[in-house]
């Protein structure tokens, strides 16, 4: 299998801006590798929420992560900006795979990119559910 090469900012649709923290930082002097993950969550979550789709709270239906992965480019470190590039590679009838480029202050190309799959699931059963229409439709956009 070959290693994946970063990509540039113009394959993503949608961008969040997201400050580094000190705590970021692991001993190595960069941002560790596990708020990574979270750069995914933060730009997956606060699209759907200002798409009006993701009710945290009370919605009926949740999306839960069944699958992650991501691949290091380039070291990132505060105080950097991040810039969190997102996509829909895949749009299912119960799942969505979303896409994210990583990328540090105004680099052009990432310095890491990954995906996660959210299988979206009934509240009370957990059990898989059909996309509603209104996040099908913030989705496709993607």
């Amino acid at each position: 299998m070959s290693r994946p090469t970063p990509e540039p900012r113009t394959a993503y649709r949608h961008f969040r801006a997201i400050s580094t923290r000190w705590m970021d930082n692991d001993m190595y002097g960069h941002v560790n590798n596990v708020v990574y993950y979270s750069y995914f969550d933060t730009v997956v979550n606060q699209y759907l929420l200002e798409a009006g789709v993701l009710d945290i709270e009370r919605g009926p239906v949740i999306g839960l992560v069944v699958e992650t992965q991501c691949n290091y480019f380039g070291p990132i470190a505060f105080p950097d900006a991040v810039h969190a590039g997102l996509r829909v590679a895949r749009l299912g009838s119960s799942s969505v795979r979303y896409e994210v480029g990583v990328f540090r202050n105004d680099e052009a190309l990432a310095s890491a990119q990954g995906h996660f799959v959210h299988v979206y699931v009934d509240r009370a059963n957990r059990r898989p559910v059909a996309l509603p229409d209104e996040l099908r439709a913030a989705l496709s956009a993607l």
